[in-house]
């Protein structure tokens, strides 16, 4: 058994082919097929169905679980010989909300990539509740997301980077644009767009909601900030966001924003990692520089 083989049995699951495979890896299918028989034979095993589309029998599945993970050692190992360099350099994948992409990313990376530019990194957006989860499972390296101390993950590491706010929103055609300050008693009836309940942000809301005796009308439930903003800019209802997302808006004059002292209320926005894995060079460099910089690096307007 070799690692080309286990890469070529990874390929082909993926594929359902043995030609795409073949495309793929640049091999021939004879080259191909050989590979897999050379494994089956070691193991006397039939590990691939291949009746059109190629599918891995059940004692195929199994072998391809441990080729996972071989393969995944095997990658830590050139990973680490890598980080002998005194270059940081390697491969990070983040994991982070729309909102926060978009908030503060791009100072972030242009100034990381020009400082390291062996470094490549890949963003994941997706909703601030599958951040903590897509680190756990290994799916991004590091999660930048919004911490909760009722949530604490004793297989997460967490640093808190800066801390926002939650403000109510309107458009400027909105019944409520002309107000400053409000109550959240006043939204008892006022159309709301919410965040989807799965979030962080949405789980303070209905804490809040919770805690007057309040049911709110929701009219409509997405699962990012940036939608709800598009939402709230054609005035389909009210809506309860970050603090820090609503600058560009603002100043562009499609939102207004109205102070809810019932919302006012700090809430930390941090960096997570997984505890006890190892840390190659370029998500050494990374949190480093992260947690160097100072809080008004994030939340500064533009």
């Amino acid at each position: 058994m070799n690692i080309n083989q286990l890469e070529t049995l990874l390929t082909i699951s993926r594929t359902m082919s043995f030609r795409k495979a073949g495309e793929l890896l640049n091999l021939t299918q004879p080259a191909v097929s050989a590979q897999i028989k050379s494994l089956e034979d070691e193991f006397k095993t039939v590990l691939i169905d291949r009746n059109q589309p190629v599918t891995l029998t059940d004692r195929g599945q199994v072998f391809l679980e441990h080729a996972e993970k071989i393969l995944s050692i095997v990658e830590d190992l050139k990973q680490k010989l890598s980080d002998l360099s005194q270059t940081p350099q390697g491969h990070i994948v983040l994991g982070t909300t729309s909102s926060i992409a978009i908030q503060i990313l791009p100072r972030v990376l242009s100034y990381f990539q020009n400082q390291f530019p062996l470094i490549k990194t890949t963003i994941h957006s997706m909703p601030s509740s599958g951040v903590m989860s897509s680190v756990e499972n290994g799916s991004v390296d590091i999660g930048i997301t919004y911490l909760s101390e009722r949530e604490r993950n004793p297989n997460l590491e967490s640093s808190i980077l800066y801390y926002d706010t939650y403000e109510l929103v309107v458009a400027p055609e909105h019944p409520l644009a002309h107000l400053k300050h409000t109550t959240v008693e006043s939204l008892k009836d006022i159309p709301m767009i919410m965040l989807s309940p799965d979030t962080l942000g949405r789980r303070f809301l209905d804490q809040i909601f919770r805690k007057f005796n309040l049911q709110p009308n929701i009219v409509m439930e997405l699962s990012s900030s940036e939608e709800v903003k598009r939402m709230v800019e054609i005035n389909l209802g009210a809506a309860v966001v970050s603090k820090l997302s609503i600058d560009n808006e603002v100043r562009l004059g499609t939102l207004n924003r109205i102070k809810v002292n019932e919302f006012d209320m700090s809430h930390p926005v941090g960096l997570v990692y997984k505890s006890g894995r190892y840390i190659n060079s370029a998500m050494q460099q990374f949190l480093s520089d992260l947690k160097g910089m100072p809080e008004d690096q994030f939340i500064s307007s533009e």
